[in-house]
């Protein structure tokens, strides 16, 4: 009957925000630079997790199939980055065809085949400061980034690693930061630090935070934190762990997404974390204009494209 009741509570509050996220279809603009040239196109997306049924599908069909039916719509950016929910490694999985609260469950590895097929589907950026990326410690944490730097995968924010990432898009230098509330990473000000650092060069300044309580609305402490990016710099905030859609707000002219949710995940107990989000950023060297997607989230283990 508990279960039960949670589970209720987490479909409401879920559906609940997402319409809150839906409903805002304006397309935002503010100037950042002063020469606009080529426009880049960059995409985020949410928590990304392959173990569990997850990797079971993908040994039966081929990791490629997860991405079957959205492959060709993210190799339609110049970018695509999200948060890789754990590490890569040769180990064997201790959380496939376990239930949940059995021993092993929330404790993840990925095949080394992941780092391939994220760079396939360009996913050439991802976020490693969150809970999970530890699970098999220090030594999933480089094996990781071994296995990234082989696939040409971008990655920052593993503690001990550097909070950030840069890259060149178009002409234009593209930041985009970690904040990690998770494994004692929860300074802001090594994330307003970074921004501050970055903001020298870079012409765009993301951040892409790790936070929140699971299946909840965005906390005033995710607030506050956002604000204070913001204040600091940043052009945008997208965050990811809920594993739901949470509030998008406006603060100081600048787009905060408090929560992306699923992108690639093994739940499927409410709408609300099989239906995740996506950001489509566009800059121009000026202007930076936002347009939301929505993703279906499969219990075949593809996401998709959402119809409406």
């Amino acid at each position: 009957m508990k279960k039960s009741l949670i589970i209720l509570i987490v479909a409401v509050a879920g559906l609940a925000l997402v319409s809150l996220f839906r409903e805002d279809k304006q397309t935002y603009q503010y100037v950042h630079g002063e020469n606009p040239s080529e426009k880049v196109r960059i995409l985020f997306v949410g928590d990304m997790m392959f173990d569990r049924t997850i990797r079971a599908v993908a040994y039966e069909k081929g990791y490629d199939y997860l991405f079957s039916c959205i492959g060709d719509y993210l190799r339609g950016f110049d970018l695509v980055a999200g948060n890789l929910e754990g590490p890569i490694t040769n180990k064997a999985s201790l959380s496939r065809n376990t239930k949940p609260e059995e021993a092993g469950n929330t404790v993840f590895t990925f095949d080394v085949d992941v780092a391939r097929v994220l760079a396939t589907n360009n996913i050439k950026m991802v976020s490693l400061g969150n809970n999970h990326i530890l699970d098999f410690g220090i030594f999933g944490r480089d094996s990781t980034e071994k296995e990234l730097n082989r696939a040409e995968v971008i990655y920052f924010g593993a503690p001990g690693s550097q909070i950030f990432a840069t890259t060149t898009l178009g002409g234009y230098g593209v930041a985009v930061i970690n904040f990690n509330q998770f494994l004692g990473e929860n300074d802001s000000r090594e994330t307003i630090q970074a921004i501050w650092q970055t903001k020298r060069t870079a012409d765009l300044v993301l951040v892409y935070a790790h936070w929140g309580d699971e299946y909840l609305p965005a906390t005033e402490y995710q607030k506050a934190l956002a604000h204070s990016f913001i204040d600091a710099g940043a052009d945008i905030i997208v965050g990811s762990h809920p594993h739901i859609i949470q509030e998008h707000e406006i603060y100081g002219g600048k787009s905060i997404y408090y929560s992306l949710g699923n992108f690639i995940f093994d739940q499927y107990f409410a709408d609300s974390v099989e239906t995740g989000a996506g950001v489509e950023v566009s800059f121009d060297g000026r202007t930076i204009s936002i347009a939301e997607v929505r993703f279906d989230i499969h219990p075949d283990g593809t996401t998709c494209l959402a119809e409406n």
